[in-house]
């Protein structure tokens, strides 16, 4: 079976940013022959689908500037750096939502667009919400809501729900609860 892996040659910034940074890598293919690669860097990140006693999935709507639409989400956030996932996970839902879970279960982590990205998304679904006072992220402005995980789930098959790693959490709660 022919090797699969592309060798690193060299690798240069074309940007850095406060989020994100892009390189261009240089590789060998399997082939042997090389090619050019450009990859975003990303810290990491979390996402958090918090369901209340009544099986309700806690979610916000927010505007995303890359796809110039609301999108109705799980709370999420970048990575800070040295920051443990469950720990970033629990300042986001509280910073986005006011609320804090008292039982977290890991859900697995994905890696959301590989082909040109090493973002890793950390996935939790926590359960016994209570309300806390948090500071929350001046540069956000979003509004929260409180769906019963079906109809989350007539939402994700509508297409109204079209994010990702909300789009995975909500299958995998639905799953568990079902």
């Amino acid at each position: 079976m022919e090797k699969l892996t592309e060798e690193t040659l060299s690798s240069s910034y074309l940007y850095r940013g406060y989020i994100v940074n892009v390189r261009q890598d240089r590789v060998r293919l399997p082939d042997g022959k090389t090619a050019f690669r450009e990859v975003v860097e990303h810290p990491g990140a979390v996402a958090v689908l918090a369901l209340d006693e009544n099986d309700c999935a806690v979610l916000v709507r927010q505007y995303r500037q890359p796809v110039g639409s609301l999108l109705l989400e799980a709370p999420a956030g970048k990575l800070e750096p040295g920051e443990e996932p469950l720990s970033c996970a629990k300042r986001e839902l509280a910073e986005e939502t006011g609320l804090c879970g008292e039982r977290w279960q890991e859900a697995g982590w994905v890696y959301p667009s590989p082909g040109f990205c090493n973002e890793k998304i950390h996935l939790f679904i926590t359960r016994g919400l209570s309300s806390t006072v948090a500071a929350a992220d001046g540069e956000e402005h979003i509004e929260v809501l409180r769906l019963p995980l079906a109809e989350a789930m007539r939402l994700v098959e509508s297409g109204e729900i079209i994010d990702a790693k909300t789009v995975l959490l909500l299958q995998k709660a639905y799953l568990i609860t079902a």
